[in-house]
């Protein structure tokens, strides 16, 4: 089985090109294996690239852990980049299908090169019983949480995928470790969430670390910036347009007046090879 490694600001992926070839896998095992990072390739995930009657291609993603999230947002960037190298697709803008709806991507391309991808991400989902959260009322801004025998305050919106926002002083100083999958698998969350801890720089800057559903800590998180963006506005902590600092790099976020979030970043490749299956 032929593949690539991709990456998002160190948001990893094993793509595998089942475009043009019928495929009868069971993508959830698979991922498992192919993400082990001792025994396997290694990875955050893999992204399975598959033909769409609505889109130009469809996106499917699963979780090292075998579950399959609604979308991801560094993953797309990488989707976008391999499908047009590739000659897949040709469009630019291109449309991509995922479970979270149709999303559209803008390649920026210097010399026939992607130099970076611009997502339209959609509308930020702020309804409870969309995200999914429990009742908190709506919207889930400033909202009480108890965990652990620690109290912090959250806000919930959803990108396609639940994620719970947190605001605090000192990243340096979370119990990162310990919060995260407490967080994660919260009773308040029926489908479990992403968890985003957020130190605010200034009004146009943010440094972001993830606790990502399914996958634990990452690099990065594409949704999860654009829903902590969202939540930065709507605690009234940052401007619309906002730079946000992960461990793998920078994005940048714009809430458009449109109510679209919009996400730039970079898509890189790693290595190619094949998978020698037993």
């Amino acid at each position: 089985m032929k593949f690539i490694k991709m990456h998002g600001l160190g948001n990893d992926f094993v793509f595998l090109d089942h475009f043009s070839i019928a495929a009868d896998e069971d993508y959830p095992e698979l991922a498992k294996k192919l993400c082990h990072r001792q025994f396997g390739i290694g990875g955050d995930g893999i992204i399975v690239i598959l033909p769409s009657q609505v889109a130009d291609a469809r996106m499917r993603i699963i979780n090292s852990d075998g579950s399959e999230p609604e979308m991801c947002g560094n993953g797309i960037r990488c989707f976008a980049r391999y499908v047009y190298d590739q000659g897949i697709v040709t469009q630019n803008p291109m449309r991509v299908e995922t479970l979270a709806g149709v999303m559209t991507i803008q390649l920026t391309i210097k010399e026939a090169q992607v130099q970076g991808v611009r997502v339209d991400m959609g509308e930020p989902i702020l309804r409870a019983d969309l995200i999914p959260v429990l009742g908190q009322g709506e919207p889930v801004v400033g909202k009480t949480l108890e965990v652990l025998g620690e109290t912090f305050q959250y806000t919930a919106v959803s990108m396609g995928n639940p994620h719970c926002i947190i605001f605090v002083k000192d990243l340096a100083t979370l119990d990162f470790e310990r919060l995260g999958p407490a967080i994660e698998k919260h009773s308040l969350f029926p489908r479990k969430t992403n968890v985003e801890f957020i130190e605010i720089n200034s009004v146009q800057e943010m440094t972001m670390k993830v606790w990502e559903r399914g996958a634990g800590p990452t690099l990065a998180c594409g949704t999860g910036a654009c829903a902590s963006a969202v939540a930065a506005v709507l605690n009234e902590k940052t401007e619309r347009t906002v730079t946000i600092h992960l461990p793998g790099g920078d994005l940048f976020i714009e809430w458009g007046l449109d109510n679209h979030v919009y996400m730039t970043g970079p898509a890189m490749y790693v290595f190619k090879g094949e998978w020698l299956e037993n």
